[in-house]
């Protein structure tokens, strides 16, 4: 089973890489046919084929042979490593599954969008952060959902106000909204350390690479949801392995 669920997130993910050139372009997102983002033209299901066409193509469009970004199919892998990931955690496709797949469909767009412009739109981060609220309703933990939320919204908010938007986007403020819906207190805990821990080693890499510098600008939303992901799924091991190691039970 768990090799459809891979070929399902292959599948997927071509679908994701999609939607994610959309957003940044004037097309809709409902249009029916891909296009080459260099020349405009339409590709054929043969140039689809998610992964496997990258390298069949040997990286470059039919077309014109304009170079295809390595996203394409790191982003398809990811999907698909992610949805096995989930399958294997769950081993059944009730609504839980089901809607940590279609969250997660949520986060890499997310994910990717910010690493790319820096940017974070309304019009993914608040259907998201609805669907969320909607299943901890549904579950019955919309109480603490909504004290997750309110906590990263409110403190990331607060972010924003003190540096005047220098320290932190509103863009991130929002997604703070969303993502504290998805993995309720206290796993929220777990998000907040693994977004700074993974950006603290990541922003240290990249300086001792001499990549960047102390003072540029990073995309904070990536590790917001790169760590919601893993909180989504094992927050609560993490918090329960925390609160152990501070002596609370």
């Amino acid at each position: 089973m768990i090799f459809f669920i891979f070929i399902f997130g292959l599948i997927v993910g071509s679908f994701l890489n999609a939607v994610i050139y959309r957003l940044g372009s004037p097309l809709s997102l409902f249009a029916r046919s891909s296009i080459c983002p260099h020349c405009g033209h339409e590709l054929s299901w043969l140039d689809l084929i998610p992964v496997v066409s990258f390298f069949v193509l040997g990286r470059k469009c039919r077309y014109c042979e304009k170079p295809i970004s390595w996203t394409y199919p790191i982003v398809e892998l990811a999907t698909a490593i992610a949805f096995s990931v989930i399958y294997f955690q769950y081993q059944s496709l009730g609504l839980t599954t089901y809607y940590l797949l279609l969250t997660t469909c949520f986060l890499i767009v997310i994910f990717v969008y910010d690493l790319k412009h820096f940017l974070i739109l309304d019009k993914v981060v608040f259907p998201a952060a609805l669907i969320a609220l909607g299943y901890q309703a549904y579950q019955g933990n919309w109480k603490n959902a909504l004290l997750g939320g309110a906590l990263l919204f409110g403190f990331f908010g607060l972010l924003y106000l003190l540096s005047r938007g220098q320290w932190i986007g509103f863009g991130d403020v929002k997604l703070g909204l969303f993502l504290g819906l998805l993995v309720a207190w206290p796993q929220t805990l777990a998000l907040f350390f693994l977004a700074y821990f993974s950006g603290a080693i990541f922003a240290l890499a990249l300086v001792l690479l001499r990549r960047k510098k102390m003072s540029d600008r990073l995309p904070f939303g990536t590790f917001l949801t790169f760590a919601a992901f893993l909180a989504m799924l094992w927050g609560g091991e993490i918090t329960a392995w925390y609160f152990r190691l501070i002596g609370i039970r």
